[in-house]
């Protein structure tokens, strides 16, 4: 199982990330588990100094964009 965690503090766009990747994996057929982290020091704790960010299994994949679920698929798959 994936662990996807979103990194943001609740803005629209940290929303439409977490949107976007849950159909991205959804769509991939990925068994996995989203957190949404909001907390500027956990955030901070992955290295990110701009919102919002995806992580997988602890690992920053990108951050301060909001791509489409089809670029997120190229990134999960």
């Amino acid at each position: 199982m994936k662990k996807i965690q979103i990194l943001g503090t609740g803005c629209a766009k940290c929303q439409k990330l977490a949107d976007n990747t849950k159909q991205a994996a959804d769509n991939l057929g990925i068994d996995y588990e989203m957190e949404k982290i909001t907390d500027l020091n956990q955030i901070m704790g992955f290295g990110v100094m701009t919102t919002p960010a995806l992580a997988v299994d602890g690992s920053v994949l990108l951050t301060g964009k909001v791509p489409s679920p089809a670029d997120i698929e190229k990134i999960l798959g």
